[in-house]
């Protein structure tokens, strides 16, 4: 997926945004936001691919203020917020008796969860409208590859889930649950440092995707969605030999429709841009359950 044109005013006020968050030092903040403005003048062309932007932006906020994790609070009240709704969701998975229907109910609270994101123009995101987006994801679903997704994972022995931000990681123990149910082991894959308000390994202990998952690992990487040149050999070997790959967000469907995928692999994820709801012909606000072979 490459930039649009107005993606420069998203990269840019989420920088300011985030520098914000990063430092109350007035000077700090102008001579980061210069450095900011200097990178994307020689990095932001129609070739570039949004999630590189963004990684190298956050790594520039993080290395000038010295603050290494912007949105610890943020992130932090996430999870707390998403454990308070996670008792909704698990009900209306567990009240259908099919496999299958259970999938797709743990699905869609799975990419309701990735609406936890801040600073996005086009995601006016609070988190009291959760328990209602829970309740509503069906009718906001605008790509429906979930029969294709549960068909492919019945079949598969071993999946590798990607999370994306915290909070949703904790909606995300869900599906991880009904993957195993399904016979599949699952290995849940982190960042392995902050980078937006991304899922780390402390956030997976957090929310007890731990105690569920088969195993959780680090990519090796903090980057934004998935760059296989900077993960760790662990993952790589991992990610190449896994029957499924279930990756959230919109970092991950940023940076994978760039890539030779080597097995399926299950985009789920909310449309929080027009850049990336125009990548798959939807709206925003939008939920998208895409696979890719």
């Amino acid at each position: 997926m490459k930039v649009e044109l107005r993606c420069i005013s998203c990269i840019l006020n989420r920088g300011y945004l985030q520098i914000q968050e990063a430092t109350d030092d007035t000077s700090l903040r102008f001579t980061t936001l210069s450095a900011i403005l200097r990178f994307l003048a020689e990095e932001f062309e129609p070739t570039a691919n949004p999630a590189d932007l963004g990684t190298k932006r956050d790594r520039l906020i993080r290395k000038i203020t010295g603050n290494p994790d912007p949105y610890k609070q943020k992130k932090q009240l996430s999870n707390k917020k998403a454990l308070e709704v996670v008792p909704l969701a698990k009900s209306i998975v567990s009240k259908e008796t099919s496999p299958e229907l259970r999938f797709r109910k743990a699905c869609l609270s799975a990419i309701v969860g990735n609406i936890m994101e801040f600073d996005l123009p086009d995601n006016p995101f609070k988190f009291t409208d959760l328990e209602k987006l829970i309740q509503q994801a069906e009718k906001d679903l605008a790509l429906d590859d979930i029969p294709q997704i549960f068909n492919t994972a019945k079949n598969a022995k071993s999946v590798l889930y990607l999370t994306d931000n915290a909070g949703e990681v904790a909606l995300d123990t869900l599906l991880v649950q009904e993957l195993k149910n399904l016979g599949a082991h699952v290995t849940v894959a982190v960042k392995d440092g902050p980078i937006l308000n991304d899922a780390t390994l402390e956030d997976a202990q957090i929310v007890g995707m731990d105690k569920v998952a088969d195993a959780v690992i680090s990519t090796g990487s903090d980057a934004v969605g998935l760059f296989p040149e900077e993960c760790s050999g662990e993952f790589l070997e991992l990610y190449n030999s896994v029957d499924l790959v279930v990756a959230k967000g919109m970092g991950h469907a940023e940076t994978l429709t760039e890539l030779e995928l080597p097995v399926p692999h299950a985009l789920l994820l909310r449309t929080k841009c027009c850049t990336v709801a125009n990548h798959f012909n939807v709206g925003t606000g939008k939920n998208i359950a895409k696979l890719l072979h």
